[in-house]
């Protein structure tokens, strides 16, 4: 259980062409990026981006798009990155758009087991098309389908030899999300911590969720 650090080498070697990857972050801010150089070090190609968004031109995630490693995306928005738009509308790049709300809600669900969440946001919109539609009571909902990755990247402020993680204000956005929905989360650590140094409540990630921490 204190084994998780792992050198750079070692996380490296896990990328490969065609993996699903999910990655923390908000508009550049809370972002793995030492974790994304890895992935671009890798050389994997062909892979499932699952995001808030795709970062700024050659920025943080923006990055994987630069160098031409995403085949497909799943986030809420694109509109930051001058390179995600033209390469959507050239067919280069799959996006798939989903309601922020919905987006965060499907992580959740993939962490969580479920197959899914009701929500009446997207109906009767072009984000209902192809999708489930479910009466309940006499409502109608879609059905939003989990979110699930086989690699979580993820940027804590603080995590001990356990994984227990913690994060700085914003920068907690999406990256708790991401640590749960995939089969094998790594993390990006601001500072390592002792045990039982930073108190319980203010854990956030047990480590549980979390497999490896980028060793520094």
């Amino acid at each position: 259980m204190l084994g998780k650090l792992r050198a750079r080498e070692e996380i490296v070697a896990l990328f490969k062409d065609g993996q699903t990857i999910a990655i923390g972050g908000f508009a550049n801010h809370g972002t793995p990026n030492e974790l994304i150089e890895c992935v671009i070090d890798s050389g994997a190609r062909h892979l499932t981006l699952v995001s808030n968004d795709t970062g700024d031109a050659n920025l943080t995630i923006g990055r994987l798009v630069h160098e031409g490693r995403i085949d497909k995306v799943f986030c809420s928005h694109i509109g930051m990155n001058t390179e995600t738009v033209p390469l959507k509308e050239a067919g280069k790049i799959d996006v798939t758009l989903i309601p922020q709300g919905s987006f965060a809600e499907r992580l959740r669900c993939g962490g969580s087991g479920l197959g899914g969440v009701l929500t009446k946001t997207g109906l009767g919109t072009i984000a209902a098309e192809g999708k489930q539609i479910i009466e309940v009571a006499g409502e109608t909902y879609l059905l939003e389908p989990a979110l699930r990755a086989e690699i979580a990247l993820v940027r804590a402020r603080t995590a001990d030899p356990l994984g227990n993680l913690t994060y700085r204000g914003t920068s907690r956005n999406f990256n708790p999300l991401v640590a749960k929905c995939s089969d094998l989360t790594i993390v990006e650590a601001d500072m390592m911590v002792e045990l039982d140094e930073v108190g319980l409540d203010h854990i956030v990630t047990p480590g549980v969720f979390v497999d490896m921490i980028l060793a520094r």
